[in-house]
């Protein structure tokens, strides 16, 4: 059944298929004024198809997408369309003066914030692909849109800079269609889910741990064939309820229900019987650290670091971009060596290393017999063996995907089948960098319930909060000075020693000796009288909406029976608060640009 004419964009009965393939399958539904959702579901099926039909960039094969006369959408695709000679600042800037772009708030927030370091001058064809993105996002954010449309849009981005995106999406209130599988992010922004699965659309209120809480239930009703993905799910849900209190809004009506579910479900793992696994694999030495200074590009990275890692730790590895964890990982794996210091490796130790890039897989061989060459049959959790093909169809490869060529696979498939060989072969050590890139949720899932029975020493460094806290007993941080901390408050206090660190820097330009170290604007004389000029302007138009809003509050009394008119009152009264609070923001901000 169509949706009611208040959507901004609305899907009547729409169906899109590429080949045989059926991607969606009479779909109705739309996006209201307001509405952040979350859209998951597995790679391939059908997310950024989705978005890009929502985008008005894709046809339908059947049914209907319309938008609102006069809708203004923009859409954060994974591949940007950014023209290699402009400079990054003519792209996301325009033709603005830099007292202009300083003193407008909005402005000043993303490019202090996503294009720290990069250089306004720097040409787009010398950007990395992580920079490009952030120039491309970057530019979204600073044009006036009805609805935002993002497809991964913490890709590339440090932790900081996710907390950043979240406090500054729900601050504008803008309407948002979201694909990500950062599940810490879903539950930060948006206020309801749908999940794409077998051409169809479920609609879930809340975020992640809300979407969760939700789908266990209606599993708990599913027939015996899917025992387990509930016992999965189940899993899952014991984590959120057993996690970090931070996790955000679980709906009241549905924690009865949920905690009846898992009421017997043990804890995600038994660290204690793991740490005597790992010490009967490992013995007493993993990594010993002494005294060492790891250096690049002239700038030392680590500077007489003292790190002593143990059989069973669980680590995650937190900083900004340019901090050094990889080079750190490098110097664990033996590939690069101090500059000072010395590492002492133990002597039982079975390495594997996930890197960020998709090598070691040769794109000429077949998917099933890249495993099994590696093992056909692997033991896990309980003493059970699973085949290589059951190993395979767990981690979302079946059918035709289990013959098909590894150079054929997409880049979601091949990290899922780099991620799977690397398991196979039974390290007693992992280290994981950013593994989480590319993945979906359901295989992260996979992948977590792997990891939970797995009795090593596991560092991973990522920017998915929600994977660090969900298979790391301990969160350590490089925090730009040469040192290495251990942060007994996990995430949340990495975010506030930086903010600590920032707020204390000396004023410069955009360009910082750190890469990732956030610009502070000092106002020459143009930009102050620019900035209070902008003061003035916001407290003007403050006083013409408070007459506005009495005007609303005045008719909505008026027409207090005629309900039609007093539904049309409220949204315009809704529309009216919104854009008060986001001059408010607005207001505060050049009033402390200009104390400052």
């Amino acid at each position: 059944m169509a949706r009611p004419a208040a959507n901004l964009i609305n899907l009547d009965e729409v169906s899109k298929a590429f080949g045989i393939r059926p991607l969606l399958s009479g779909v109705s539904l739309g996006l209201q004024r307001g509405d952040r959702v979350g859209i998951v579901g597995r790679n391939g099926d059908g997310k950024t198809t989705l978005l890009r039909i929502m985008a008005g960039l894709e046809p339908v094969d059947e049914g209907r997408m319309t938008h609102n006369r006069g809708l203004h959408v923009g859409l954060l695709s994974q591949r940007d369309d950014l023209r290699d000679h402009d400079t990054i600042g003519h792209v996301v800037l325009g033709e603005m003066a830099e007292h202009e772009w300083a003193a407008d708030v909005r402005s000043r927030d993303v490019v202090e914030h996503l294009l720290s370091g990069l250089g306004l001058e720097r040409r787009v064809d010398g950007l990395s692909g992580g920079e490009r993105r952030r120039v491309s996002l970057a530019k979204l954010l600073l044009t006036e849109l009805d609805v935002v449309l993002l497809d991964e849009p913490t890709n590339h981005l440090d932790i900081e800079a996710v907390a950043w995106l979240a406090e500054h999406l729900v601050s504008r209130r803008v309407t948002l269609g979201i694909v990500t599988h950062d599940r810490w992010f879903l539950d930060a922004v948006c206020t309801s889910t749908w999940e794409v699965h077998d051409a169809v659309i479920d609609s879930y209120e809340g975020g992640y741990a809300a979407f969760v809480l939700a789908k266990a239930e209606r599993m708990r009703q599913a027939s015996s064939a899917e025992i387990r993905r509930q016992n999965l799910m189940r899993k899952e849900l014991a984590w959120l309820r057993r996690g970090p209190p931070a996790r955000t809004s679980k709906p009241q009506f549905r924690i009865d229900a949920a905690n009846e579910l898992i009421a017997d479900e043990p804890a995600p793992r038994d660290g204690v019987e793991l740490q005597r696994f790992a010490i009967g694999r490992l013995g007493k030495d993993v990594f010993d650290l002494e005294d060492a200074t790891i250096t690049r590009g002239g700038r030392d990275l680590v500077d007489h670091l003292t790190w002593r890692i143990g059989p069973g730790d669980r680590i995650g590895l937190v900083g900004v971009n340019g901090a050094g964890k990889t080079s750190l990982l490098s110097v664990l794996t033996g590939e690069a060596a101090p500059e000072a210091g010395r590492l002492r490796t133990g002597r039982t130790v079975q390495l594997a290393h996930l890197r960020q890039s998709l090598d070691g897989l040769d794109p000429t061989e077949r998917v099933l017999p890249s495993v099994e060459s590696i093992k056909r049959v692997a033991s896990v959790a309980g003493g059970r063996e699973l085949t290589a093909t059951s190993m395979l169809e767990r981690f979302g490869f079946t059918g035709d995907k289990l013959t098909a060529r590894i150079g054929d696979l997409s880049g979601g498939e091949r990290r899922r089948l780099q991620l799977l060989r690397l398991l196979l072969a039974e390290p007693n050590v992992l280290l994981l960098d950013e593994p989480t890139n590319d993945l979906d949720i359901e295989t992260l899932n996979v992948v977590e319930d792997y990891l939970d029975s797995w009795p090593g020493t596991l560092i991973v460094v990522s920017h998915d909060r929600y994977f660090l806290e969900r298979v790391c007993d301990t969160v350590w941080a490089l925090l730009g000075d040469g040192s290495l901390a251990m942060l007994p408050g996990g995430v949340d206090d990495y975010l506030s020693r930086r903010s600590a660190v920032l707020a204390s820097a000396p004023s410069g330009g955009m360009t910082s000796s750190t890469p990732d170290e956030r610009a502070v604007i000092r106002l020459d004389a143009t930009a102050e009288r620019a900035a209070k000029k902008e003061l003035s302007r916001i407290e003007r138009q403050l006083t013409t909406l408070d007459s506005k809003i009495a005007a609303v509050h005045g008719s909505m009394a008026e027409h207090a029976s005629d309900y039609g008119r007093l539904a049309t009152l409220d949204e315009q009264l809704v529309d009216l608060e919104a854009e008060r609070g986001r001059l408010e923001h607005e207001w505060l901000s050049a009033a402390e640009l200009l104390e400052g």
